[in-house]
Protein backbone atom coordinates (compact mmCIF):
# COMPACT_ATOMS: atom_id res chain seq x y z
CA UNK A 1 0.00 0.00 0.00
CA UNK A 2 1.07 3.22 -0.41
CA UNK A 3 0.07 5.65 2.51
CA UNK A 4 0.93 9.84 3.44
CA UNK A 5 2.82 10.65 6.80
CA UNK A 6 2.44 13.44 8.34
CA UNK A 7 4.74 14.64 11.18
CA UNK A 8 8.09 12.44 11.15
CA UNK A 9 9.27 12.90 14.63
CA UNK A 10 10.74 10.05 16.64
CA UNK A 11 7.14 8.37 16.31
CA UNK A 12 6.22 9.42 12.63
CA UNK A 13 9.61 8.62 11.41
CA UNK A 14 9.76 4.57 13.26
CA UNK A 15 6.10 4.46 11.69
CA UNK A 16 7.39 5.44 8.33
CA UNK A 17 10.49 2.70 8.23
CA UNK A 18 8.89 0.13 9.45
CA UNK A 19 6.06 0.32 6.87
CA UNK A 20 8.79 0.54 4.08
CA UNK A 21 10.38 -2.49 5.82
CA UNK A 22 6.76 -4.04 5.75
CA UNK A 23 7.08 -3.68 1.67
CA UNK A 24 4.45 -0.61 1.79
CA UNK A 25 5.05 2.64 0.73
CA UNK A 26 5.46 6.44 2.39
CA UNK A 27 5.22 9.95 1.16
CA UNK A 28 6.49 11.84 4.27
CA UNK A 29 6.02 15.79 5.34
CA UNK A 30 7.09 17.30 7.88
CA UNK A 31 6.89 21.14 8.92
CA UNK A 32 10.67 21.01 9.23
CA UNK A 33 11.87 21.11 5.51
CA UNK A 34 15.09 18.64 6.46
CA UNK A 35 12.89 15.95 7.31
CA UNK A 36 10.35 16.57 4.69
CA UNK A 37 10.41 14.60 1.46
CA UNK A 38 7.95 17.09 -0.06
CA UNK A 39 7.29 20.51 0.15
CA UNK A 40 3.60 20.73 1.29
CA UNK A 41 0.77 18.88 2.67
CA UNK A 42 -1.17 19.11 -0.96
CA UNK A 43 2.28 17.27 -2.37
CA UNK A 44 1.55 14.37 -0.15
CA UNK A 45 -2.43 14.11 -1.31
CA UNK A 46 -1.63 14.22 -5.02
CA UNK A 47 0.88 11.68 -4.66
CA UNK A 48 -1.33 9.41 -3.16
CA UNK A 49 -3.83 6.80 -4.92
CA UNK A 50 -6.99 6.57 -4.56
CA UNK A 51 -8.21 6.12 -1.52
CA UNK A 52 -5.93 7.95 -0.16
CA UNK A 53 -5.15 7.32 3.28
CA UNK A 54 -2.86 9.82 5.58
CA UNK A 55 -1.13 9.22 8.70
CA UNK A 56 -1.45 12.31 11.32
CA UNK A 57 1.56 11.55 13.83
CA UNK A 58 1.89 15.82 14.82
CA UNK A 59 1.65 17.03 19.04
CA UNK A 60 -2.39 16.65 20.27
CA UNK A 61 -4.00 20.28 19.96
CA UNK A 62 -3.79 23.12 18.07
CA UNK A 63 -1.39 21.39 15.50
CA UNK A 64 -3.74 18.32 14.84
CA UNK A 65 -6.52 20.32 14.40
CA UNK A 66 -4.52 22.29 12.08
CA UNK A 67 -3.36 19.29 9.87
CA UNK A 68 -6.63 17.57 9.46
CA UNK A 69 -8.06 21.35 8.89
CA UNK A 70 -5.84 21.76 6.09
CA UNK A 71 -6.55 17.69 4.81
CA UNK A 72 -10.38 18.41 5.06
CA UNK A 73 -9.80 20.88 2.00
CA UNK A 74 -7.31 18.39 0.05
CA UNK A 75 -9.28 15.31 0.19
CA UNK A 76 -12.30 13.62 -1.56
CA UNK A 77 -14.92 11.43 -0.37
CA UNK A 78 -13.44 7.33 1.13
CA UNK A 79 -10.23 9.27 1.05
CA UNK A 80 -9.14 8.16 5.28
CA UNK A 81 -7.43 10.06 8.03
CA UNK A 82 -5.76 8.60 10.77
CA UNK A 83 -4.80 10.14 13.67
CA UNK A 84 -1.86 8.31 15.82
CA UNK A 85 -1.09 10.85 18.29
CA UNK A 86 -2.40 11.78 21.43
CA UNK A 87 -5.37 13.25 20.96
CA UNK A 88 -8.06 14.01 23.62
CA UNK A 89 -10.63 11.75 22.73
CA UNK A 90 -14.22 14.19 22.68
CA UNK A 91 -11.44 15.93 20.25
CA UNK A 92 -11.35 12.68 17.81
CA UNK A 93 -14.93 11.87 17.68
CA UNK A 94 -15.70 15.55 16.73
CA UNK A 95 -13.77 15.44 14.09
CA UNK A 96 -14.75 11.82 12.78
CA UNK A 97 -18.37 13.90 12.56
CA UNK A 98 -17.30 16.37 10.81
CA UNK A 99 -15.41 14.66 8.18
CA UNK A 100 -17.79 12.71 7.68
CA UNK A 101 -19.84 15.55 6.27
CA UNK A 102 -17.18 15.79 3.28
CA UNK A 103 -16.97 11.96 3.18
CA UNK A 104 -13.91 11.55 4.86
CA UNK A 105 -13.41 8.21 6.57
CA UNK A 106 -11.25 9.00 10.47
CA UNK A 107 -9.66 6.47 12.01
CA UNK A 108 -8.64 7.57 16.15
CA UNK A 109 -5.38 5.22 16.64
CA UNK A 110 -3.92 5.51 20.24
CA UNK A 111 -0.07 4.28 19.47
CA UNK A 112 1.78 2.92 22.08
CA UNK A 113 5.50 1.34 21.42
CA UNK A 114 7.68 4.91 21.74
CA UNK A 115 10.79 4.85 20.35
CA UNK A 116 11.24 1.13 20.79
CA UNK A 117 8.40 0.44 18.06
CA UNK A 118 10.16 0.66 14.52
CA UNK A 119 12.57 -2.82 16.06
CA UNK A 120 9.68 -4.35 18.38
CA UNK A 121 6.42 -3.30 16.81
CA UNK A 122 4.04 -0.93 17.62
CA UNK A 123 0.23 -1.40 19.85
CA UNK A 124 -3.04 0.39 17.75
CA UNK A 125 -5.42 1.10 19.40
CA UNK A 126 -8.17 1.67 16.99
CA UNK A 127 -11.72 3.87 16.72
CA UNK A 128 -13.49 4.99 14.30
CA UNK A 129 -15.14 3.38 10.92
CA UNK A 130 -14.98 -0.38 10.77
CA UNK A 131 -14.67 -0.64 6.95
CA UNK A 132 -12.20 2.28 6.85
CA UNK A 133 -10.48 -0.10 9.60
CA UNK A 134 -10.85 -3.44 7.12
CA UNK A 135 -9.21 -1.03 4.59
CA UNK A 136 -5.73 0.21 6.62
CA UNK A 137 -5.52 -3.16 8.16
CA UNK A 138 -2.63 -4.37 6.50
CA UNK A 139 -0.74 -0.89 7.21
CA UNK A 140 -1.26 -1.97 11.04
CA UNK A 141 -0.03 -5.75 10.37
CA UNK A 142 3.01 -4.56 9.22
CA UNK A 143 3.34 -1.78 12.24
CA UNK A 144 2.40 -3.77 14.80
CA UNK A 145 3.59 -6.42 17.46
CA UNK A 146 2.05 -9.63 17.55
CA UNK A 147 -1.41 -9.40 18.46
CA UNK A 148 -0.86 -5.70 19.47
CA UNK A 149 -3.49 -3.82 17.14
CA UNK A 150 -7.39 -4.00 17.08
CA UNK A 151 -10.42 -1.96 16.39
CA UNK A 152 -11.73 -1.09 19.73
CA UNK A 153 -14.94 0.40 18.84
CA UNK A 154 -16.23 3.85 17.24
CA UNK A 155 -15.26 6.68 17.08
CA UNK A 156 -13.09 8.01 19.73
CA UNK A 157 -12.64 4.66 21.29
CA UNK A 158 -8.99 4.62 20.19
CA UNK A 159 -8.10 7.68 22.30
CA UNK A 160 -10.50 6.89 24.91
CA UNK A 161 -8.33 3.59 25.44
CA UNK A 162 -4.99 4.92 24.93
CA UNK A 163 -5.67 7.70 27.28
CA UNK A 164 -6.65 5.27 29.91
CA UNK A 165 -3.32 3.18 28.69
CA UNK A 166 -1.30 6.09 29.88
CA UNK A 167 -3.33 6.80 32.90
CA UNK A 168 -2.16 3.44 33.90
CA UNK A 169 1.79 3.88 33.04
CA UNK A 170 1.39 6.61 35.26
CA UNK A 171 0.64 4.50 38.36
CA UNK A 172 3.06 1.82 37.42
CA UNK A 173 5.96 4.06 37.07
CA UNK A 174 5.45 5.85 40.22
CA UNK A 175 4.64 2.59 42.15
CA UNK A 176 8.04 1.40 40.81
CA UNK A 177 9.54 4.99 41.46
CA UNK A 178 9.08 4.61 44.91
CA UNK A 179 9.73 1.13 45.47
CA UNK A 180 13.44 2.09 44.18
CA UNK A 181 12.92 4.91 46.37
CA UNK A 182 12.78 3.33 48.99
CA UNK A 183 15.77 0.73 48.19
CA UNK A 184 17.84 3.83 47.43
CA UNK A 185 17.51 5.47 50.67
CA UNK A 186 17.59 1.70 53.23
CA UNK A 187 20.42 1.08 55.63
CA UNK A 188 21.57 -1.97 53.06
CA UNK A 189 24.10 -0.73 50.11
CA UNK A 190 21.88 -2.43 47.05
CA UNK A 191 22.31 -2.02 44.00
CA UNK A 192 19.33 -1.17 42.07
CA UNK A 193 20.21 -2.77 38.83
CA UNK A 194 20.76 -6.14 40.02
CA UNK A 195 17.80 -5.88 41.77
CA UNK A 196 15.68 -4.88 38.76
CA UNK A 197 17.46 -7.73 36.82
CA UNK A 198 16.65 -10.12 40.01
CA UNK A 199 12.66 -9.13 39.60
CA UNK A 200 12.84 -9.82 36.03
CA UNK A 201 13.04 -13.22 36.22
CA UNK A 202 10.27 -14.90 37.86
CA UNK A 203 8.86 -11.94 40.14
CA UNK A 204 5.43 -10.96 39.86
CA UNK A 205 6.47 -7.30 39.29
CA UNK A 206 8.21 -8.37 36.29
CA UNK A 207 7.98 -5.88 33.29
CA UNK A 208 8.94 -4.10 30.26
CA UNK A 209 9.55 -0.98 32.65
CA UNK A 210 11.57 -2.88 34.54
CA UNK A 211 13.81 -3.95 31.71
CA UNK A 212 14.59 -0.55 30.92
CA UNK A 213 15.24 0.34 34.25
CA UNK A 214 18.01 -1.91 33.76
CA UNK A 215 19.06 0.18 30.97
CA UNK A 216 18.64 2.74 32.97
CA UNK A 217 20.95 1.92 35.87
CA UNK A 218 23.36 0.38 33.63
CA UNK A 219 24.20 4.01 31.81
CA UNK A 220 23.18 5.65 35.54
CA UNK A 221 23.45 3.25 38.43
CA UNK A 222 22.01 6.10 40.57
CA UNK A 223 20.63 8.32 38.33
CA UNK A 224 22.50 10.99 39.89
CA UNK A 225 23.00 13.32 35.89
CA UNK A 226 19.12 13.54 35.90
CA UNK A 227 16.98 16.16 37.59
CA UNK A 228 14.22 14.71 38.92
CA UNK A 229 11.61 16.76 36.81
CA UNK A 230 9.38 14.78 35.07
CA UNK A 231 6.82 16.19 33.06
CA UNK A 232 3.37 14.81 31.79
CA UNK A 233 1.91 15.12 28.75
CA UNK A 234 -2.01 15.48 29.13
CA UNK A 235 -3.45 12.16 29.02
CA UNK A 236 -2.94 11.47 32.72
CA UNK A 237 -4.65 14.74 33.38
CA UNK A 238 -7.58 13.78 30.82
CA UNK A 239 -7.69 10.35 33.06
CA UNK A 240 -8.62 11.74 35.95
CA UNK A 241 -10.95 13.83 34.97
CA UNK A 242 -13.01 11.50 33.40
CA UNK A 243 -12.54 9.46 36.83
CA UNK A 244 -14.12 12.21 38.03
CA UNK A 245 -17.04 13.07 35.76
CA UNK A 246 -18.32 9.26 35.65
CA UNK A 247 -17.47 8.90 39.59
CA UNK A 248 -15.23 5.72 39.49
CA UNK A 249 -11.98 6.19 42.10
CA UNK A 250 -8.88 6.31 40.42
CA UNK A 251 -7.02 7.63 43.31
CA UNK A 252 -3.17 5.65 42.37
CA UNK A 253 -3.62 7.45 38.62
CA UNK A 254 -4.57 10.84 40.25
CA UNK A 255 -1.80 10.54 42.86
CA UNK A 256 0.66 9.48 40.23
CA UNK A 257 -0.32 13.44 38.63
CA UNK A 258 0.23 15.05 41.72
CA UNK A 259 3.64 13.27 42.49
CA UNK A 260 4.82 14.84 38.53
CA UNK A 261 3.73 18.36 39.39
CA UNK A 262 5.43 17.82 42.86
CA UNK A 263 8.83 16.71 41.31
CA UNK A 264 9.10 20.51 39.53
CA UNK A 265 9.41 21.73 42.92
CA UNK A 266 12.24 18.67 43.99
CA UNK A 267 14.94 16.60 42.58
CA UNK A 268 13.68 13.30 44.55
CA UNK A 269 15.11 9.90 43.31
CA UNK A 270 11.52 8.88 42.59
CA UNK A 271 11.11 11.27 39.95
CA UNK A 272 14.95 11.08 38.69
CA UNK A 273 13.53 7.38 38.33
CA UNK A 274 10.43 8.28 36.55
CA UNK A 275 12.50 10.46 33.94
CA UNK A 276 14.99 8.09 33.24
CA UNK A 277 12.63 5.46 32.27
CA UNK A 278 10.35 7.97 30.12
CA UNK A 279 13.55 8.65 28.45
CA UNK A 280 14.03 5.03 27.58
CA UNK A 281 11.17 3.96 26.31
CA UNK A 282 9.84 7.01 24.51
CA UNK A 283 12.95 9.26 23.89
CA UNK A 284 11.30 12.08 26.07
CA UNK A 285 13.08 15.10 26.55
CA UNK A 286 15.13 15.00 30.57
CA UNK A 287 16.77 17.68 32.08
CA UNK A 288 20.18 16.84 33.66
CA UNK A 289 21.88 17.86 36.66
Amino acid sequence: MKIGIVGLGRMGAGISERLRAGGHETIGFDRDPNASQVSALSDVVEGLPSPRIVWVMVPAGDPTEATITELRGLLSERDIIIDGGNSYYRDSVRRAAELGLVGVRFLDVGTSGGIWGLKNGFCLMAGGDAEAFSVVEPLFKALAADGGYAHVGPPGAGHYVKMIHNGIEYGLLQAYAEGFDLLATSDFEIDPKQVATLWNNGSVVRSWLLELAELAFEKDPQLESLRGYVDDSGEGRWTVVEAIERGVPASVITESIYRRFSSREENSFAMRFIAALRNEFGGHAVKRE
